[in-house]
């Protein structure tokens, strides 16, 4: 249930924070397929976003593959100021070079796990032909999730002023790409959903990047990653993507496997004293521990039925009555060591006809007396229950027999 319109004045900057103090700027974990919120800090406040940026520009590779616009083996040559940018080595890239040809699928690679910004830009050339092409198509896209007070300026999570040449113009040098914890977790919604293979690469904690049979090795900024410093085998961290800039600080946005669900976490403005500074993934295995010790996920199958809420009064319906299930597979994070799930019916009859597989109302979530919340949801959790069975409407003689004789 991936949000396209969110009611951001309405989704609390701020969700049972009180419990877990991390030192960083902004928090959030949700579920990553309802947005079930489970933990927030700050989660409203636009933030540098650094390489985090990243994937956005994936996002739309994999979209304009998907619609045939370009394909794995598209080759491109970059650009003088993609080449500048490339082979600073302030930052980090792969190196590009004037004149070779670079298959997206060797951009893509270097983009999620060297967070290579070179090729990030190579990326967006290929898809809109120029930088600042890419960069309104980015914020269209962002637009279309329900993010309207995105800033976005570079396509590799740069500043500004620091891809030269291909700078967004009119905006001032030092601008950075803005958004909140809640907005970087429906990016990450979004890229999971749309393109789960995105994890394949995110996992990867170290590949080669070949030129002209030059290889150079590229290793993930996750250091969460199974091989490198930060791994946990408890938290099955598989991806998605770090950032670091001065003004960001370290992020990483996060994303790993437990019981059967996917959580996402975003941290923001992490402690960043250099390159060996594990503050984020501190943080981020303090969160990720947070939420497992504190919640428990309830799998929902698609069609199954919730004990007690098996069926729907039908009005005027040739059955009286229609058996309702779940509409897709879902989870719901039940607070540990709280009172027990609450589920309730949204509406407790309908008007034929209806169909199978018709949404027909929405199952409601409670623990106790609190109410469950999501990203797009914050007065609370619901997920669709569809009809499991067809009735069509009785004719008006009928209707108007049960009128009077109530048979």
């Amino acid at each position: 249930m991936v949000p396209t319109q969110v009611e951001a004045a309405n989704v609390p900057n701020n969700y049972h924070n009180e419990q877990l103090k991390l030192k960083v700027k902004s928090a959030l974990a949700i579920d990553s397929k309802t947005g079930q919120l489970l933990y927030g800090k700050n989660i409203n406040q636009p933030l540098p976003i650094a390489s985090m940026t990243k994937l956005v520009t994936v996002y739309l590779t994999l979209a304009a593959i998907k619609q045939g616009k370009i394909s794995w083996q598209t080759l491109v040559k970059p650009t003088p100021a993609i080449v500048k940018v490339a082979n600073n080595k302030d930052f980090s890239n792969v190196p590009l070079h004037l004149n070779h040809a670079y298959t997206i699928k060797q951009l893509y690679q270097a983009t999620l796990i060297e967070s290579a910004n070179g090729a990030a830009m190579l990326l967006g050339q290929a898809v809109s032909g120029t930088q600042t092409a890419f960069i309104k198509k980015m914020r269209e896209q962002l637009r279309k999730w329900g993010i309207e007070d995105a800033q976005i300026y570079t396509a590799c999570g740069l500043p500004n002023k620091s891809i030269g040449t291909a700078a967004y113009p009119g905006i001032t040098g030092n601008a950075e790409n803005e958004l909140s914890a809640k907005d970087m977790a429906i990016v990450g919604q979004h890229i999971l959903a749309a393109f789960p293979q995105v994890i394949k690469t995110t996992r990867l904690a170290q590949l080669d990047f070949s030129d002209n049979n030059v290889k150079t090795p590229m290793s993930n900024f996750n250091w969460m990653l199974k091989g490198l410093p930060q791994y946990d085998s408890h938290l099955q961290v598989d991806g998605l993507k770090t950032g670091t800039t001065d003004a960001a600080g370290a992020c990483f946005i996060a994303t790993a496997k437990h019981q059967g669900t996917r959580i996402i976490t975003v941290v923001m403005g992490a402690r960043h004293r250099d390159g060996n500074d594990p503050s984020r993934f501190i943080e981020t295995k303090k969160l990720l521990k947070y939420v497992y010790a504190n919640y428990h996920p309830i799998i929902f199958n698609q069609n199954g039925v919730i004990t007690g809420l098996t069926s729907l009064r039908v009005n005027n319906g040739q059955a009286r009555q229609i058996n309702i299930g779940m509409k897709d597979k879902s989870s719901v994070w039940a607070p540990t060591g709280g009172q027990k799930l609450q589920v309730k019916l949204a509406n407790s009859q309908i008007d034929a006809p209806v169909t199978a597989g018709q949404t027909v109302t929405k199952y409601m979530f409670k623990s106790g007396g609190s109410k469950l919340i999501s990203l797009n949801q914050p007065n609370g959790l619901q997920l669709p229950a569809k009809a499991l069975q067809s009735t069509g409407k009785v004719n008006f003689l009928i209707r108007f027999w049960r009128w009077l004789f109530g048979g």
